[in-house]
């Protein structure tokens, strides 16, 4: 197993020629100049990461890390602790909402079992760190061994997929109550009270709203996670699926392959990633702002604007696989589009 450092070392600067290439070659297409606004902006971004290779990603996945949580204990949501297994199910015989949204834009689903109660899932790709994470709101979520192990081997498993011939990477995830530990670390690594992080998750009754947020404050009261060190917050108020999704996200940067974010859950793994690898950043695509109260602090901390707003909040990797469309419109417009000069346009 590689270390961390040295997964974070391969990642690359994007490729600014290549950004400029772009932009001139969507500057010269058959429109007025910048008229496809942000779409023109995604394709230049997508291009400084591909570099001289085509601006293309025939391979897509969406990477479903799956856990359960010791904080369902608390009462933090009204979902049964067995619906995380039902769902891998459904997610891995094609029946989820994921699923049905990946299959529409030809990408493969894979979910990784990090933590999920119960013998192991048919279907999944089985890490089980442990089954579920520690209760937060008593101790921490796990070890900081386990943490960045976790993180090593989710980068590992990613990069080796490039190798052979991964093109695009999007991240989701699976766990009853796991928006509460995602509340906790964009708390702690943002600087903002509970009160403003926290909210319903799945369909939380208005009036245990401060119920959850007094968990998550005596989560971190009782742990102190070191903000400087997103490891440790990871370790003490994160979940498996935050932790294995952050590895994700910096394997696909170390591996040279753009990684699409899906909603809340995902921007706190993100904030814990970019700070773990700062270079990662450039290759974040988000896809939606997420219909959970504290989407937006964790957006504005990563300085990230998504690119559409549906309400969701499903999960699972379901924005993500709604941006991928968008993703193939972007590359295709600067391939396909002609220019004004071919058109005999001259302005």
């Amino acid at each position: 197993m590689a270390s961390l450092a040295n997964i974070i070392r391969q990642i690359a600067e994007p490729d600014a020629e290549a950004a400029r290439a772009a932009e001139e070659r969507l500057d010269s297409l058959v429109k007025p100049l910048g008229s496809l606004g942000r779409l023109e902006q995604l394709a230049v971004q997508l291009a400084s990461i591909r570099g001289k290779a085509p601006l293309k990603f025939p391979s897509k996945e969406i990477l479903v890390m799956a856990a359960d949580h010791g904080v369902w204990h608390e009462g933090v949501t009204p979902s049964p602790q067995v619906v995380t297994a039902i769902q891998a199910v459904n997610i891995v015989q094609g029946k989820a909402g994921v699923s049905v949204l990946a299959r529409n834009a030809g990408a493969q689903v894979t979910l990784v079992d990090c933590g999920i109660l119960g013998p192991d899932i048919p279907g999944t790709l089985n890490h089980k760190v442990a089954q579920g994470t520690g209760n937060i709101a008593t101790g921490p979520a796990m070890t900081r061994e386990q943490a960045e192990s976790l993180l090593i081997w989710s980068a590992e498993r990613v990069i080796a997929k490039a190798e052979s011939g991964l093109s695009l990477l999007a991240v989701g995830e699976l766990g009853m109550a796991n928006t509460t530990p995602a509340a906790a670390m964009v708390a702690v690594l943002t600087g903002a009270a509970p009160a403003q992080t926290v909210g319903r998750g799945a369909n939380l009754p208005p009036e245990r709203l401060a119920h959850k947020i007094s968990v998550v404050e005596k989560a971190i009261a009782v742990n102190q996670p070191d903000a400087s060190d997103a490891l440790d917050v990871m370790a003490k108020v994160g979940g498996f699926e935050l932790a294995g999704m952050a590895g994700a996200m910096i394997g696909a940067a170390a591996a040279g392959i753009p990684v699409v974010l899906d909603g809340f859950l995902s921007y706190a793994s993100a904030l814990a990633a970019c700070q773990i690898a700062p270079a990662l950043k450039p290759y974040l695509i988000p896809s939606h702002i997420s219909a959970e109260q504290g989407a937006t602090i964790a957006l504005e901390a990563l300085g990230l604007q998504p690119y559409f707003d549906l309400n969701l909040r499903l999960g699972e990797g379901s924005g993500a696989a709604l941006a991928l469309p968008l993703i193939d419109a972007a590359c295709a417009v600067h391939n396909e589009m002609a220019t004004l000069a071919e058109c005999q346009i001259t302005l």
